[in-house]
């Protein structure tokens, strides 16, 4: 913001078009120019920058045409008085403003921009003629014109743009900073990237806090000798990390409502606004509103041809799904058993690791495959929401790395019952999957950036364009992020961002370590490392490696806490049963006092994964206790605002206003 308080104005969209190759005859209708021209008439402040491959428009919106536009797009944001209501300029003031300052959050306004730089319509009745490059293209009326270049391959790409200044201040605040690594300045991650990434990092640095209690005392089982108290030490650590993770859960969920809370975010507003400006509307009502049409006042017709469609939709999820288990049991569950013996049988430490390297390596790549083919097949779900196929696609794909991850590992236990060998493969698997991701994290987008720069100056060198040098370099920083990788997903792009590796590798990683626990309790050391240098390494990536990711308005971590509370799950059953085959190691299965104490310790768990959550509120007090201020609030303004309608006088008012106030006075008395 100025000084005055009026907020500056910054370029923060980019469209890319091609350079052209020749001059053109009549500018006035090239294609381009009446696009410029189009952004200039909404109030966007446009700047044009040649660059050595293609040509750039940065886009900038003062904070009125952004009002005008979230008026437009009914944008409901949080008001002094504690509701949320509809936007209107006239009354901005009455909106509260975001911890940086801004009337609006950084997902707001790229809802904004998305509304009028796609909202360049012909509205002329009467199609117009324009031309790039000698080609013409024909300007349908009442089609946008940002669509048709961008079919028509005009118009390359629109992605958001890094503020430098911002971009900085967060180096310096939080992807630089090496002192206290779990504290993170979320308001000003929020302010940039948007309440996903925020609610992210939270996540990440409330995790890496916590996991150093499981850390501490893995390496004490682990490296103190107990002696015949082993067998008494090794349940003991297993209620601890079970209680741990419940409580960590149920805590997050609690973190999670504050910080919405904090950030004045109504979390089913924010993802309701985002699908409807994003164009991602629900599938389910545009079928429903065709129902309607079809079967018109028919109530006995539309009630079965609606049970039918829901029905419908549920049987092509069961396909789906049964497509999904099927590929892994007859397709990835014999190579992974193959892996697993050829792993048993080799007794070289190291053509065992270099065994794991490749093995990873391929696998990786088959479970993308698999990964892919799950994406396809939800486009043909009938799914209530675009978050409702997200999650969907979560759990598909989930389940596949699932099986590759740990099947192996489930063969060792289940079969050899070696703790050695399966201490091994989990250190091994732990580093190999670490370096793994980083590399793939890090290093291929900065190669991929590297290759497209040196590939564009090449080129442009080569076209003499270089000056009497021949040094050509990148003169604009516009094109520099052009040429840097998007943050998205490795499977489905439409679907999720970047974010759903990052948080797939983590859901791994806590398996693996909770899974596992009794075999190897120092695990919990290595996660607690390599949480540390992700947080960072994600922030790098964040701001240096990719383009400024496009805002998303999930609000929780969603699909991910239900895949988190399958894992405790399983780590009961898991650990429960390392601990049986560590006790009864001669294979009686006698029901002896040890062996029975585990089977009961493992329901007594069961029960607590599932009742603690009773026990401990998903919000703080302090948070219900504002919610219903605000709704107390809303109803006496909403109150006061029906009886002036239906009195139609000031003076029946007045009255009722002073009888409530003197009401309200004997009640405190």
């Amino acid at each position: 913001m100025n000084a005055d308080g009026a907020e500056q104005v910054f370029f923060e969209i980019g469209v890319v078009v091609p350079k052209r190759n020749h001059e053109h005859e009549n500018e006035i209708y090239d294609c381009v120019e009446v696009l410029v021209d189009e952004f200039m008439k909404m109030g966007l402040k446009v700047e044009r920058i040649h660059g050595l491959t293609e040509e750039f428009i940065k886009l900038g919106a003062p904070v009125e045409v952004l009002g005008r536009a979230a008026a437009n797009l009914q944008i409901v944001k949080p008001t002094s008085i504690g509701m949320d209501l509809q936007f209107e300029w006239e009354n901005v003031d009455a909106f509260l403003r975001q911890p940086d300052g801004s009337l609006f959050s950084w997902c707001e306004r790229f809802q904004c921009y998305y509304h009028l730089i796609y909202g360049t319509i012909n509205r002329s009745k009467s199609d117009i003629n324009l031309t790039f490059d000698g080609k013409e293209i024909q300007w349908e009326a009442g089609k946008s014109l940002l669509h048709k270049l961008e079919s028509e391959g005009i118009v390359k790409q629109v992605f958001p743009l890094h503020d430098e200044k911002k971009r900085k201040n967060l180096l310096r605040s939080w992807a630089l900073k090496l002192k206290d690594c779990t504290n993170q300045p979320i308001d000003d991650i929020y302010s940039y990237f948007g309440v996903k990434i925020a609610v992210y990092f939270t996540f990440l640095g409330m995790y890496t806090r916590w996991i150093t209690f499981p850390a501490a005392f893995g390496l004490i089982v682990d490296w103190v000798n107990f002696g015949s108290l082993q067998l008494l030490v090794l349940p003991i650590f297993l209620v601890s990390i079970v209680l741990w993770a419940v409580m960590f859960f149920q805590f997050w969920k609690r973190k999670n409502a504050a910080l919405l809370a904090r950030l004045q975010i109504n979390s089913s507003v924010s993802t309701s606004q985002e699908s409807r400006v994003l164009g991602m509307e629900w599938s389910a009502l545009h079928s429903s509103i065709g129902l309607t049409k079809n079967l018109g006042t028919d109530k006995a017709k539309l009630k079965e041809a609606f049970q039918r469609y829901e029905w419908f939709g549920y049987l092509m999820r069961f396909r789906n799904d049964t497509i999904v288990i099927l590929s892994i049991i007859c397709l990835q569950l014999p190579f992974e058993l193959c892996y697993a013996h050829l792993y048993a049988v080799i007794k070289s430490h190291i053509v065992r690791f270099g065994l794991t390297a490749i093995y990873i390596s391929l696998i990786q790549y088959f479970t993308k495959i698999g990964g892919k083919i799950s994406a396809r097949l939800i486009k043909y779900e009938i799914s209530e929401s675009q978050e409702y196929r997200a999650d969907s696609l979560v759990y598909k794909v989930f389940g596949l790395y699932f099986m590759q991850t740990y099947i192996g590992v489930f063969y060792h236990a289940l079969v050899h019952r070696d703790f050695l060998t399966l201490r091994l493969l989990l250190i091994q698997r732990m580093i190999i999957s670490q370096v793994f991701e980083n590399l793939a994290e890090n290093s291929l987008p900065f190669l991929k950036y590297s290759y497209k720069k040196f590939k564009a100056v090449r080129n442009e060198e080569q076209c003499g364009k270089g000056g009497s040098t021949g040094k050509v370099k990148f003169s604009s920083r516009v094109e520099k992020e052009y040429l840097k990788s998007t943050y998205s997903a490795s499977i489905c792009k439409e679907l999720e961002d970047g974010l759903f590796d990052d948080f797939l590798e983590l859901a791994l990683q806590f398996g693996m370590i909770m899974m596992f626990a009794c075999a190897f309790p120092s695990a919990f050391v290595f996660s607690a490392m390599g949480n540390l240098v992700e947080m960072r390494a994600d922030a790098l990536k964040l701001l240096v490696m990719f383009k400024r990711p496009v805002p998303r308005a999930a609000t929780t971590i969603g699909a991910w806490l239900n895949i988190f509370q399958f894992l405790i799950m399983m780590s009961i059953c898991t650990n429960s049963a390392l601990l049986v085959w560590l006790y009864d190691q001669e294979g009686k299965w006698k029901i002896e006092p040890g062996l029975a104490a585990i089977l009961i310790m493992e329901h007594v768990l069961l029960l607590i994964k599932f009742g603690f959550s009773h026990l401990v509120p998903e919000e703080p007090a302090w948070v219900r206790a504002n919610r219903m201020k605000n709704v107390t609030q809303a109803q006496y303004m909403c109150s006061r605002q029906l009886f002036r309608s239906i009195s139609g006088g000031e003076k029946a008012f007045a009255e009722w206003n002073a009888e409530r106030s003197l009401h309200e006075s004997k009640k405190t008395d």
